[in-house]
């Protein structure tokens, strides 16, 4: 996948091959603008969760993105624990 930005940062093109021909995206942002590399050193390879990231207008640079365990375990009382 190749993406593209334009000059103002708030229009954002991505085309990515699928066998037998190109899908072309196009997203425009109402307001805001996309993170996007200034010169062509900071250019580098996203995963797929920084371009959803990149899409959804949030930075792809997010260093606590992992979920407590605890807060995907469902609640017990000290009562149901005591029971194990």
């Amino acid at each position: 996948m190749f993406l593209f930005c334009g000059r103002k940062r708030d229009r954002m093109k991505a085309l990515y091959w699928e066998g037998d021909g190109f899908v072309l995206l196009y997203k425009r942002l109402e307001s805001g603008q996309y993170q996007w590399p200034m010169d062509a050193e900071a250019v580098r390879s996203i995963t797929p969760q920084e371009f959803r990231w990149l899409l959804e207008e949030r930075s792809i640079h997010q260093p606590k993105v992992v979920k407590k365990l605890a807060s995907l375990l469902p609640y017990r009382s000290k009562q149901s624990r005591k029971r194990l």
